[in-house]
């Protein structure tokens, strides 16, 4: 309201679109509309436009009304790009540990296996209660694979219900592991504890994801001026 740019970008998580049935995007939608602009939202597939990650997202695009109303989101790319690409010579970085036990549990899952690949008395050991109630809960002792992008990046890589474990190796996903992932370069520096650092990847927009939806703002906007 205060700067009227010509273009205002938005991003947030894919439950947006259905978070208290629709009503909450329709009146940030609304309220865009009132400012002046014309309103388009997309969920766009990270994994399709460059990124190493199954990472979905909702972008809102408001362009001012009294501009042609003729914006277009980017196109998916035919391809994805799996770990074993993404995490080619990677820096070495610190990242987390698992304790003793957990590590000796992890080294017996399969890459791109959870926890229902372990030995059912295992099984039992690890999920502890959780193991008798419903969902299938396939964030748990989850290792990544290095034929398919990862999953969803989050604040930290051991959580228990979203565990991100290295493909090859018997542990959480380091700093510059997690930064390929999100697609920074080599040489972007992270702050902070090693704690903030991974809130700092895991919170971030993915770099690429975000450069195409740049250029296709850049696009519309070369379009009239």
């Amino acid at each position: 309201k205060e700067i009227k740019p010509k273009v205002a970008i938005g991003e947030n998580v894919r439950g947006l679109v259905s978070h208290d049935k629709g009503r909450t995007l329709e009146t940030m939608s609304n309220t865009l509309e009132e400012l002046g602009y014309n309103v388009q939202f997309k969920l766009l597939l990270a994994q399709y436009f460059n990124v190493p990650q199954k990472r979905e997202r909702v972008f809102i695009i408001a362009t001012r009304k009294d501009l042609p109303n003729t914006y277009e989101f980017p196109e998916e790319l035919d391809y994805f790009v799996p770990l074993s690409v993404a995490l080619k010579n990677c820096p070495t970085s610190e990242g987390q540990t698992y304790p003793k036990r957990k590590k000796e549990i992890m080294s017996m899952v399969p890459q791109g296996g959870y926890w229902k690949d372990l030995p059912l008395k295992v099984q039992k050991e690890y999920m502890q209660g959780s193991f008798y109630l419903g969902g299938g809960k396939t964030g748990m002792a989850r290792r990544l694979s290095m034929k398919e992008p990862s999953l969803t990046l989050v604040t930290s890589p051991a959580q228990g219900q979203t565990e991100r474990c290295h493909p090859t190796k018997t542990r959480p996903l380091t700093i510059r592991e997690s930064a390929r992932i999100q697609t920074f370069p080599d040489n972007w520096q992270f702050s902070g504890s090693l704690a903030s650092q991974y809130k700092q990847i895991g919170n971030a927009v993915p770099v690429n994801l975000a450069y195409f939806v740049g250029r296709s703002v850049v696009k519309y906007l070369n379009s009239f001026l």
